[in-house]
């Protein structure tokens, strides 16, 4: 057993700050000397309400940014909160996406994954690393953090889409990966984002022979591979210790991979 996969550090925080992303979503920045890799996670504790997990979006060792959409009553909790009330965090948790120096990386979000993938952009940088940004939302409303990429400077390049044409590409982000993939020699591809989006990026990769991890959401208690609800059908194995970050070789043969999700009860909810 490896030890350090269950240092579940536990922290009461106050929210140094708020930053209002779009009308649904928010960046809650806490200084704490966290010392995450991109593409863990935290378990957050919202007093009174619930404990969620978390993808961190920026950690310099001083502070550390997560990045939560107001989709249901922990988070609108969240997002009811102010600056200064405090949150429990426990963390950082599960793998990372890892990378040698040098490479060639196209990073695809949808959505709020735009946050995790702006934290591996800004690591990569370091380990001079060329990056293709690649974002996708519904509506030129809902794309999150383009300027904060932009800020980073590096051998970064943003690819943009939108569902409505509104920003970019008209159409899905996975197929301007089609399209990168098609002119560039990329060594890697990582993406976060909704589950069926990633499993078609891990299909579009796998045809152009370029190797995927993905960052997986399931419904997770506890985060450190005790109460088994985040189990995966099949192999039994736990995302919250294997992953959040897998391999798209192991999760392709997932009979839930893009097709359901089980909810606290274990009941499968179907994408």
């Amino acid at each position: 057993m490896d030890i350090k996969k269950f240092d579940s550090r536990f922290e009461v925080l106050p929210i140094k700050k708020i930053v209002q992303e779009n009308e649904t979503t928010k960046t809650f920045i806490f200084k704490y000397p966290l010392s995450s890799k991109p593409g863990q996670f935290i378990m957050l504790w919202i007093p009174g309400v619930d404990e969620k997990p978390m993808s961190i979006a920026y950690d310099d060792g001083k502070e550390f940014w997560i990045t939560v959409c107001k989709v249901g009553p922990a988070s609108e909790a969240l997002h009811a909160m102010k600056e200064g009330d405090k949150v429990g965090v426990r963390g950082p948790l599960g793998t990372s996406y890892d990378f040698p120096e040098g490479s060639h990386l196209a990073l695809v979000s949808g959505g709020y994954g735009a946050a995790p993938m702006y934290f591996v952009t800004r690591e990569a940088l370091k380990k001079n690393c060329k990056v293709e940004f690649l974002v996708g939302a519904r509506d030129e409303g809902l794309l999150l953090y383009l300027d904060k990429v932009k800020d980073l400077g590096g051998d970064v390049s943003i690819h943009i889409s939108t569902d409505d044409g509104s920003k970019g590409y008209k159409g899905y982000v996975t197929d301007v990966l089609k399209e990168v993939l098609e002119s560039e020699k990329i060594d890697l591809v990582f993406t976060c984002g909704p589950e069926i989006m990633m499993k078609v990026v891990g299909e579009v990769s796998e045809e152009a022979g370029v190797e995927s991890r993905m960052s997986m959401e399931k419904y997770m208690k506890c985060g450190i591979g005790v109460c088994g609800q985040c189990a995966v059908d099949n192999t039994g194995e736990l995302v919250c210790t294997k992953g959040p970050v897998m391999n798209w070789k192991y999760l392709k043969d997932l009979p839930e991979m893009g097709k359901y999700h089980r909810d606290a009860q274990g009941k499968k909810h179907y994408l």
